[in-house]
C-alpha cells in the first residue's frame, strides 16, 4: 500500500522508467479503478433487483426492461474493462508493463497516467487506428 508521502507521488521522466515506485503507483491506480468499477456494479445489481418488482403498467414494464438492457450492456463493458485492468496488473508483475506491445519502446508516462491499461505507444495506437479506418472504408 502507498503511505501518506507516496499518495502525492506522480511519476516523472526524471527517474528510471518503471522503477519500483512507478510500478507501485500504477498498481495502486489500477487496483483503485477496478475496485470502483466493482463497487458500482454491486450497486447497479442491487438497484436492478429492487426495481424488479412486478409493474402492472405495460409501458412501465417496457421502460424497466429497456433500462435493464442498458445496465446489462454497461456491465458487460465493465467486465471487459476489468479483464484489461487485470491484464495490466499481470504485466506489472511480469515486468512488461509500460512498454509498447508493437515496438517494445516505453509508453509515455503521460499516456499511462491517462490510460493505465494502454498497451501501445501513442504513435503505434495512431498507426493501428489508421489501419483499422482503411479496412473499414474498403
Amino acid at each position: 500500500m502507498m503511505d501518506a508521502i507516496d499518495a502525492r507521488y506522480v511519476p516523472t521522466e526524471n527517474e528510471p522508467f518503471m522503477s519500483e515506485r512507478q510500478k507501485a503507483y500504477f498498481r495502486a491506480k489500477l487496483t483503485t479503478w477496478k475496485n470502483d468499477i466493482l463497487k458500482e456494479a454491486r450497486e447497479t445489481l442491487e438497484t436492478l433487483q429492487q426495481d424488479n418488482a412486478n409493474l402492472p403498467d405495460l409501458a412501465d414494464r417496457a421502460s424497466s426492461e429497456t433500462d435493464r438492457a442498458i445496465e446489462l450492456r454497461a456491465r458487460d463493458r465493465q467486465r471487459k474493462l476489468i479483464s484489461k485492468i487485470d491484464a495490466a496488473i499481470a504485466r506489472i508483475d511480469e515486468g512488461t508493463y509500460g512498454y509498447c506491445e508493437e515496438t517494445g519502446e516505453p509508453i509515455s508516462l503521460k499516456r499511462l497516467d491517462a490510460r493505465p491499461i494502454a498497451t501501445l505507444s501513442l504513435e503505434a495506437q495512431e498507426r493501428h487506428e489508421r489501419r483499422e479506418k482503411v479496412y473499414r472504408d474498403d
